[in-house]
């Protein structure tokens, strides 16, 4: 049987669009960011420390480098920070960092007003992310794989709100969701060359809106909800096995960190009132390690 533990809340400051956390195994630290304050944060759980980097534009999700620094999908494309600069969150401020470096520009080429959403890499190092409309214009985003050497190919078109993407264990399942679908989707990939077809239901969300997702290594995908105040944890045929109550309405992603893997961190968005915190959970389960950007230009 599954173990949770009660949610409790980090203590970091509060953001207005808490996404995308990601585990560092090099670091042991966690990361995510704040969407539209431009901001990421990292986590060292070992000491409690905190840094935040403004990266002058809105992020929507990171991941680390393997070649060292940050992977990002910003408002206009694919980027990378070789060198952050983490800056101590002691007034609620961090100086804009200079060394973001835009590697494959993507919202140009779409609808005006466009910008990058959540993500993730699959083990080879491709940077899966999407787009969305600020004002949320049915099909006005897609889905976009940067390869290392910084290739980019639009991979999915006709996305409103892209948002969670993982991968089953043995990498031959891609899951996907496009929020205002109310579903996750699957599809079958190629883990040799980044394509995936045969696009399929995995499974119908009643309870507020899917966002953020990640996969643990028993193979069941654990879905946040936003709107729905809970994170679902779904079997490999979809069908619900627990879900995990949050005390926040908008549940926007989860990942599985520590040094066991076995720490679920969950980020929330304000909703004017309450939210916006950074939570996390014990497990009796392990998560997956968070794979890095493999550049190579």
């Amino acid at each position: 049987m599954t173990r949770v533990s009660e949610p409790e809340i980090v203590p970091v400051p509060r953001a207005r669009l808490g996404e995308g956390p990601r585990w560092d195994g090099r670091t042991g630290t966690l990361l995510w960011v704040d969407i539209p304050a431009g901001r990421v944060h990292r986590l060292d759980p070992s000491d409690g420390s905190h840094g935040v980097i403004d990266v002058g534009q809105p992020v929507g999700v990171v991941a680390p480098r393997a070649a060292g620094g940050l992977a990002l999908a910003v408002r206009d494309g694919f980027a990378v920070l070789p060198e952050p600069r983490w800056a101590a969150p002691t007034t609620g401020d961090a100086a804009a960092h200079g060394g973001l470096e835009l590697i494959a520009p993507v919202t140009a080429a779409e609808r005006p007003g466009n910008r990058m959403n959540d993500g993730a890499c699959d083990r080879a190092g491709r940077f899966f992310a999407g787009t969305k409309a600020e004002d949320d214009t049915p099909g006005a985003g897609a889905v976009y794989r940067l390869d290392p050497d910084h290739r980019c190919e639009r991979v999915l078109e006709g996305v409103t709100v892209s948002n969670g993407i993982a991968w089953s264990p043995d990498e031959r399942l891609l899951y996907y969701v496009d929020t205002p679908t109310g579903r996750v989707d699957v599809f079958d990939y190629d883990p040799g060359d980044g394509r995936l077809g045969n696009r399929r239901t995995f499974a119908e969300i009643s309870r507020g809106m899917p966002d953020g997702i990640t996969v643990d290594a028993r193979g069941h995908v654990w879905v946040a909800l936003w709107g729905g105040g809970a994170v679902l944890r779904l079997r490999p045929d979809g069908r619900l096995d627990l879900t995990v109550e949050i005390p926040a309405t908008n549940v926007t992603s989860c990942a599985f960190g520590g040094p066991d893997l076995d720490v679920l961190y969950v980020t929330t968005a304000s909703d004017g009132t309450a939210g916006g915190e950074l939570l996390r959970c014990r497990t009796s389960v392990e998560g997956m390690p968070a794979n890095p950007y493999r550049e190579r230009a």
